[in-house]
């Protein structure tokens, strides 16, 4: 970890912050400060409960629960209503000046106005609502997820609700082919949500109706009648996916370098640009495979494997690809029948709790973790993700979803899946998704008191969180300090740095499927099964796959700040329990509240 780590980290991190960081601002009068926060809050809160109004899934799924029986309006009237709201607040976020906040209050002043922004870009400028099918697909299907999933109520209240959302949604989704522009549609995206689709109607057949018997008399009859007509809308959502939307969708996915650099500066908060970013990225790469070189060579040395191979000191990139594979071949070799990831991630999750309470490096959550089977209109994105209880339901369940591997495929696609999957790195994928990843740490910004910045949380600080997590077990000596599972750990740490890579060249630099599966594969050691559904990832999404690797580099750099500034004061505890302490925004913001700093 040395190379990365001491050398490249610091330097590439800190470099992420605004250089008005460092220039002290005037100081505003305590008295100044609680009126302007007091000001600011009044702002935030209208913010929150507006934001919760005009989007009711999303609602259910943040614990508010006034909006469980609507939907959203994705019309064009619905749309220009959010965009007068978000620039009423923006006016008045202009009439407070920053200056007079408290240092808290900056941070959260900085949050809300690139929020604003953003979803004014988004809607004017990115205009996804005409051409990414999967908003409509997600809206309909998170509508009943979000209702049967968690038990915040009895379910014949949750069950009422879900009524009125079944009877809403055969609108909902003829309005969505209003609203879609098929010339305009990715072909990827049409294909996904074609196969996403029926997942609506399984939601509520497979949760909802086996709990109808909690409702009786007129209640039920009308929950009968709503699940037929809503079978019955899906079924002409399919057909028309099938018949006209996959044969029309002619859009194009790559985002291209204008609306890519835009969506960057406000997905990461930074004035890194992204020829920047990309040259910080094929510097960790070298370093990481020069660092999975070394390792790999003591493992192999280990097992008596090493007088095959060539294994110098100075190595050709021939000789460095061919080590590292051998190694990581011996590493491959245990993992789970097909049937049977979903159980090998609650057991391995049960390990991971259990090592870090004892070493106690950092607070236990309070809140439940329950693995679960990926829900079918999720499918085909991720091989996992973590789903926490909303900012106003800090107590709920967290969810930490794996996909099943698909019935469809062969017996060699299942296994090329699970050479990536094995159990080592399952270890490490629920350490990531889980112990201490995401679960934990969003169960510590959910324990805020600042809804806010719960809210508004940084792609690059939860997910560098979960990428720092996997190094601080393999430091601990997670597993016996096995080298198998240090080397896997380098290996996902490898895939941080490769989806920035892939993300920037498929969207903006016109990499193929045949370049980006050469870089995952050869590049950073994947399984075929792994690089195709991270080509199709790609595909769908933009600069989200670059929060692994700025966040990573962030937190490394922060920590190490950290160890010189506070001396022999520091501990890793201290360390991690500080940093959690402020929610989840930027590491920037993280550092200047942790330190005492100018926000800028």
């Amino acid at each position: 970890m040395k190379p990365l780590s001491l050398a490249l980290l610091p330097l590439a991190a800190l470099a992420l912050l605004p250089a008005a960081a460092v220039t002290p601002a005037p100081a505003a009068s305590a008295a100044q400060a609680r009126q302007a926060d007091l000001q600011f809050q009044q702002i935030a809160t209208r913010f929150l409960a507006e934001a919760m109004r005009l989007s009711p899934v999303e609602a259910t799924a943040m614990g508010e629960h006034k909006y469980d029986a609507m939907l959203p309006d994705m019309s064009a009237a619905g749309r220009a209503e959010r965009r007068r709201t978000w620039q009423t607040f923006l006016a008045q976020l202009g009439r407070i000046d920053p200056v007079r906040l408290s240092r808290a209050g900056q941070v959260n002043m900085a949050l809300l106005k690139n929020e604003l922004r953003y979803r004014l870009w988004q809607d004017q400028t990115l205009q996804e609502w005409a051409w990414n099918a999967q908003i409509y697909n997600d809206v309909a299907a998170g509508s009943l997820y979000t209702l049967a999933a968690r038990d915040f109520a009895p379910w014949e209240v949750r069950l009422k609700s879900a009524v009125a959302r079944m009877e809403a949604l055969p609108a909902f989704l003829k309005a969505s082919r209003t609203q879609l522009m098929p010339g305009r549609v990715p072909l990827i995206f049409a294909q996904t949500v074609a196969r996403q689709n029926a997942g609506i109607a399984e939601i509520a057949e497979g949760m909802l109706a086996p709990q109808a018997g909690a409702l009786k008399g007129a209640d039920r009859t009308r929950f009968d009648k709503a699940l037929a007509g809503l079978k019955v809308a899906v079924a002409d959502q399919q057909k028309w996916l099938d018949t006209v939307l996959v044969p029309a969708a002619k859009g194009e996915f790559r985002l291209g370098t204008r609306l890519y650099d835009q969506k960057m500066k406000f997905a990461l908060m930074s004035d890194l640009t992204r020829p920047e970013l990309k040259a910080r990225a094929l510097a960790s790469k070298a370093a990481i495979r020069a660092e999975m070189y070394e390792l790999s060579r003591k493992v192999l040395a280990a097992q008596g494997s090493d007088k095959a191979l060539a294994m110098p000191d100075n190595p050709t990139p021939e000789q460095q690809q061919a080590v590292i594979e051998a190694a990581l071949k011996l590493s491959y070799a245990k993992r789970p029948p097909r049937n049977q990831l979903e159980q090998r991630a609650r057991e391995t999750t049960a390990q991971a709790t259990e090592f870090v309470r004892a070493k106690g490096f950092i607070r236990m959550p309070e809140g439940p973790v329950k693995i679960i089977t990926m829900p079918k209109f999720q499918q085909g994105n991720s091989v996992a993700y973590n789903d926490p209880p909303g900012v106003f339901e800090k107590s709920g369940q967290n969810f930490y979803a794996v996909s099943p591997i698909p019935d469809d495929w062969t017996d060699a696609q299942a296994e090329s899946f699970l050479t990536e999957y094995n159990d080592y790195m399952i270890h490490d994928l629920s350490i990531h998704e889980a112990m201490p990843g995401h679960y934990l740490q969003l169960d510590h910004a959910n324990r805020t008191d600042d809804v806010l910045r719960a809210y508004l949380g940084s792609g690059p600080f939860v997910e560098g969180w979960a990428v720092y997590a996997e190094g601080v077990m393999k430091d601990a000596g997670y597993l016996n300090g096995d080298p198998l599972f240090g080397l896997t750990v380098l290996k996902m740490r490898l895939r941080s740095v490769t989806n920035t890579l892939l993300d920037i060249g498929i969207h903006t630099e016109g990499m193929t499927q045949g370049q980006a599966m050469e870089l995952m594969q050869k590049g950073a050691f994947q399984a075929e099964r792994e690089a195709a559904g991270k080509w199709v990832r790609a595909n769908l999404s933009s600069v989200q796959l670059l929060s692994y690797f700025t966040g990573y580099t962030e937190h490394m750099a922060l920590r190490e700040e950290a160890k010189q500034r506070w001396g022999k004061d520091y501990s890793l505890r201290r360390y991690n329990d500080t940093v959690l302490s402020f929610g989840s925004p930027p590491v920037k913001y993280v550092r200047a509240m942790m330190f005492g700093l100018p926000v800028g």
